[in-house]
């Protein structure tokens, strides 16, 4: 099998003249309409190729997929042109039906890449400086404040202060006022704010946690006790956050599910206690 390939359409495009005539016919059928390829059963491929079943499969485990499914999370991967400052790979004469297909199989395809790049070890430690801490705060700006926001409401429940803050005066009051036992969570999927790596370096200066939930390699990330590393296939820069912010909302909920699970089943009878005072508020469910 071929290794796996940054660009999947390129690889096919680049590997067409070797295969054989059948696997050849599939990647035509794709290459012709790539986004629609994303859409289609293993069935449908099948038809629109001419060739069977098998076939479909046999080629995509050509290239290093481990089935159809697999395949077609990193098609979508690989789709990159399209309209900024709207989606990378959404067209100005989608239709409703395609640009909405487009848009959730590229965020499923981001959420998967983030799911291998984690680092089990990283998430850890952050769920132990967490557990411990006197007291969190989450930091974000832009597209990332909707999610410290997120954060606060998860994270209120665990009998830790938490806030979120998403002025930059007031997180560098914040983080100029924080000690030992604090710990600050800075969300940014650039990972290159300047302020943002400013107010995280003050507060490592006044020996506060400061976990990273940016990309690996950044500025920001270089400057933080720990980072979780995760990233999406879209330039912020050109285009608006749409996979980068949901990826970021599954780490809060990663991170509150560890500690959760740490507290212990005591602890989740006080979660239960929590939900189970909303329950007088809700209408009864629509009987069937």
């Amino acid at each position: 099998m071929s290794a796996k390939h940054d660009n999947l359409l390129e690889e096919i495009q680049n590997r067409l003249e070797n295969l054989n005539k059948s696997e050849r016919k599939v990647a035509e059928a794709i290459l012709r309409d790539p986004s629609a390829a994303t859409r289609y059963s293993i069935a449908a491929l099948a038809r629109t190729a001419d060739v069977s079943e098998p076939t479909v499969n046999r080629f995509c485990r050509g290239f290093s997929a481990s089935g159809f499914p697999d395949f077609k999370i990193r098609l979508a991967q690989s789709i990159a042109t399209g309209t900024p400052y709207v989606g990378q790979n959404i067209k100005p004469d989608d239709s409703v039906e395609e640009f909405a297909d487009k848009v959730m199989l590229t965020t499923m395809a981001n959420l998967d890449k983030a799911r291998q790049a984690l680092n089990p070890k990283d998430l850890a430690t952050a769920i132990d400086y967490l557990i411990q801490a006197k007291q969190i705060n989450f930091f974000g700006m832009g597209g990332s404040a909707p999610v410290a926001l997120d954060a606060q409401h998860k994270f209120f429940r665990f009998n830790i202060p938490v806030m979120h803050y998403d002025d930059a005066l007031m997180q560098r009051m914040v983080a100029a006022g924080s000690s030992t036992g604090d710990v600050i969570v800075i969300i940014s999927y650039t990972g290159r704010t300047k302020e943002m790596i400013e107010i995280a370096q003050d507060a490592l200066a006044n020996d506060a946690t400061v976990i990273g939930i940016t990309t690996p390699g950044s500025p920001l990330a270089e400057v933080c006790t720990v980072v979780l590393g995760v990233t999406a296939a879209e330039d912020t820069e050109v285009y608006m956050p749409m996979s980068s912010r949901i990826i970021h909302l599954a780490v809060i909920d990663i991170l509150a599910t560890g500690v959760t699970l740490k507290r212990g089943e005591g602890f989740r009878n006080h979660l239960k206690k929590i939900k189970d005072s909303l329950k007088a508020t809700r209408l009864p469910p629509a009987s069937s």
